[in-house]
């Protein structure tokens, strides 16, 4: 299992365990595209469909699971969705909403023959709102949930951002930040210069740099910036204008998810990680997941908590439903 802190890289290493790439045909308002997929490893009672981050992101940010999850028997299938790198690049609006997204999944879904006896869905970010959309319409069709590092509350998140991560920053370079903002000058380089000093390597993946593990300089690389401007906005300081996600909210629905469901924070995520654990106590069946060491990358800063207890959940839920 993993050992704390070894930010270890496993890009391509599980070839053993592969099941091959599928390309899957997805029906959208503006016809058929298809979707990458990658299946590792076979278990017919725990297959987890992985939901990256971004809106637009990557597989690529789960990778390091190839050194973990295969040698604990746990079959996961990457997936990256409409509109992300190795996936159709369509463009239009139209295609970048959450319905849209879950009735892609769902016939992701289909697809790969997944079904209440096996399949759990993995969410972190952007993808753990997709998780929780999907949970909250298709719940009958799920074993399990995780949702990773994500609150149910885009506004609180926005709130937290402001009034807990803002104020950490020197107080000269959160108010530039917050006036670049302001100015809607987003294309500043000066904007992406303080935010990675000053934000991203204290919250979203506490390393140098320079030591980021290529998956990750990869899947921020392959970003597809119509998608992830569209539904997030280009603030990188929480989610704000007329972006699709600015209004979201399913803090009050979190009672309605029954199946059992894992909820994923760190210390020094750029999500708080009391309304994660709070996100636990408001489903039926729900359990937190905290990485003491972990940022909004906790899978590679606090590699062996996340990772530990992500197999746990698994086979926990499993044993409790045979």
């Amino acid at each position: 299992m993993a050992e704390k802190n070894d930010y270890l890289d496993y890009s391509g290493s599980s070839d053993q365990f592969t099941g091959g790439i599928n390309m899957i045909p997805i029906s959208t308002p503006k016809g058929e595209f298809k979707v990458w997929t990658k299946r590792v490893g076979n278990n017919p009672r725990i297959k987890v469909l992985l939901l990256h981050g971004g809106p637009g992101a990557t597989h690529e940010l789960y990778e390091c699971f190839d050194g973990y999850l295969p040698y604990e028997g746990i079959e996961y299938i990457y997936y990256d969705q409409l509109g992300s790198y190795y996936s159709d690049q369509p463009s239009g609006e139209e295609l970048w909403t959450i319905d849209r997204f879950v009735d892609e999944v769902d016939q992701v879904r289909k697809a790969l023959n997944l079904n209440k006896d096996n399949f759990y869905l993995l969410g972190q970010s952007w993808g753990g709102i997709l998780a929780l959309e999907y949970a909250l319409k298709h719940q009958d069709k799920l074993k399990g949930l995780i949702i990773s590092n994500m609150m149910s509350d885009v506004k609180a998140y926005n709130k937290y951002a402001k009034e807990e991560l803002g104020p950490q920053m020197p107080a000269e370079v959160f108010e530039e930040i917050l006036e670049i903002e302001e100015n809607e000058d987003f294309e500043n380089p000066r904007y992406e210069e303080l935010l990675m000093k000053h934000h991203y390597v204290d919250h979203v993946l506490r390393m140098p740099l320079d030591k980021w593990p290529n998956s990750i300089t990869r899947t921020f690389d392959h970003l597809n910036p119509e998608v992830y401007e569209y539904m997030q906005g280009p603030s990188e300081f929480g989610i704000t204008g007329n972006a699709t996600l600015s209004d979201w909210d399913r803090s009050k629905d979190l009672p309605e998810i029954k199946i059992p469901t894992l909820t994923i924070g760190g210390t020094h995520d750029t999500m708080d990680p009391k309304h994660m654990e709070w996100m636990a106590e408001e489903v039926q069946n729900g359990r937190y997941l905290h990485c003491p060491e972990g940022s909004h990358l906790s899978q590679y800063d606090d590699q062996k908590t996340y990772i530990n207890g992500l197999v746990d959940f698994l086979k926990d839920v499993d044993s409790s439903l045979l």
